[in-house]
């Protein structure tokens, strides 16, 4: 990883020391490697029996170099009887918290479901007096299924995108409903409650840039992707990219195949009508990019993750026992061997980055894969179309550089009166500007809040301690 070094600056008004220095993190660095068994992990993607341990006696139980409490954000409400994990508002805190994304602009084109500014997420902090040096976050699901998993790996994206250490975020692998329920750890009704009850604080102890770590290398930006993309649309296995498209093998393919590669639908018009999302232009893939729902990664009755061993191999081009695996554009499975290489930077994305948010975790919190996520996806991919809107208008001109259709394999909307116009401020995305000179206006954004402390010398929160830039994260079964 590179340290950039900024002038030293005096402490802030709030008495905090200011960081002299931002590490800036790299795929492989913010990437962890889970262990064999979920129950060994202290951080990361951890299970029921690891959290009810820390949840009956936090101060003898927690994770070594956590000195704060227990914050667990769920990001909906249990099942009734599970409604919500039981805090003791003491060293155990319990939240419902689902707002993690927002629409934002990388100068080229506005994008919804996008990573939050650093701004909300220092709200979102204070909102539960969260001081990320010191505590352990758990983003934890409420009811259990495929759509609160996603939530759920929005929470960690954030939080790991805005520097918060690995070792201060986990994952809970399962919703409430699963919480002791053949998993060796015991749940009572005890454990839960009906409503609500950890107060909302509203102080503010630290901020985001209290941290000194820049992981904004997590997003893959529109240019990004397009820099990654090969000449072809063919699986390359030496050119250390790996494009993992989370969505159906319908939308992938534009409707020429269904829930599998032998699955060729009756009519090709409907399919191809059927596969379309948000009313795109058109559908299909960028080049190279290979295609493995992210529904073969997570059991969606439960929003239990499969086993390390289970991931793993289907990395490595296996197959589930349905025969679901990696596939190319050519709409052929990959097979074993010729899926992920070692080496290879993980690129994932789907619509709108929701998908792609079991399958970041899969790679990147579960196997320890460098990773980086598309967060604009095929919503913002497929509005850089040079066709018509409704209307008639052109959605990007033909001499723009970010047009998208010429790196895709693609098929067009068969309804041009379902294409949304994407130069419509009211209708996000929208294209802000078709000739700007490059796609990182959020992540320049983001970079100079991230900043903003050290060049000032003020701060925002209170307290002291923690650490500071991204020093080496021993093996997750240690836990410290």
């Amino acid at each position: 990883m590179g340290v950039a070094t900024l002038a030293a600056c005096g402490g802030g008004e709030n008495g905090l020391d200011s960081s002299t220095t931002v590490t800036v993190g790299t795929p492989a660095s913010i990437a962890v490697e889970s262990a064999a068994s979920y129950d060994d992990n202290r951080y990361g993607l951890i299970s029921a029996k690891t959290l009810r341990g820390w949840i009956d006696n936090w101060s003898a139980n927690k994770p070594a170099g956590i000195s704060g409490k227990l914050v667990v954000l769920q990001v909906a409400a249990g099942p009734s009887g599970r409604q919500y994990i039981k805090g003791d508002d003491s060293n155990v805190f319990v939240y419902l918290e689902g707002g993690w994304t927002e629409d934002r602009s990388n100068g080229v084109i506005k994008t919804s479901t996008m990573v939050l500014t650093g701004a909300k997420v220092d709200d979102l902090l204070a909102r539960y007096a969260i001081d990320p040096r010191k505590d352990l976050v758990v983003c934890a699901q409420g009811s259990g299924n495929a759509s609160n998993a996603m939530t759920q790996g929005r929470c960690w994206y954030t939080l790991r995108y805005w520097g918060v250490d690995a070792r201060h975020v986990a994952v809970l692998n399962g919703g409430n409903q699963a919480l002791g329920v053949d998993d060796g750890s015991t749940w009572t009704s005890e454990h839960f409650t009906s409503a609500e009850v950890s107060p909302r604080l509203n102080k503010r102890v630290a901020s985001v840039q209290d941290l000194g770590v820049d992981n904004t290398v997590l997003q893959a930006t529109l240019e990004d992707v397009i820099n990654v993309l090969p000449l072809a649309d063919h699986n390359v296995l030496d050119d250390g990219v790996f494009i993992w498209d989370a969505r159906s093998l319908a939308q992938y393919s534009a409707g020429l195949r269904g829930a599998s590669v032998n699955d060729i639908p009756a009519n090709d018009a409907s399919a191809l009508a059927a596969s379309f999302q948000n009313n795109g232009s058109r559908q299909g893939h960028p080049r190279g990019a290979l295609q493995l729902g992210y529904d073969q990664l997570i059991d969606s009755a439960t929003g239990k993750y499969k086993s390390k061993a289970d991931l793993a191999a289907l990395l490595a081009g296996g197959t589930t026992p349905s025969g679901q695996g990696f596939t190319d554009g050519q709409l052929a499975l990959l097979g074993n061997g010729k899926a992920y290489q070692k080496g290879d930077v993980v690129y994932t994305y789907c619509e709108t980055a929701m998908r792609a948010m079991i399958t970041a975790i899969a790679s990147s919190v579960v196997l320890g894969l460098p990773t980086r996520v598309y967060d604009g996806s095929m919503i913002e991919w497929n509005s850089l179309t040079r066709t018509q809107d409704r209307s008639g208008n052109w959605l990007i001109p033909a001499d723009s550089r970010w047009r998208t259709d010429v790196l895709s394999w693609y098929r067009l909307n068969p309804t041009p009166a379902n294409v949304a116009p994407r130069t419509d401020a009211s209708i996000v995305p929208t294209i802000v500007d078709a000739y700007a000179a490059n796609a990182g206006a959020a992540i320049a954004a983001d970079k100079t809040y991230l900043r903003a402390k050290i060049s000032s010398g003020s701060g925002s929160g209170s307290g002291s301690g923690g650490d500071s830039g991204t020093p080496s994260i021993p093996s997750n079964p240690c836990g410290g």
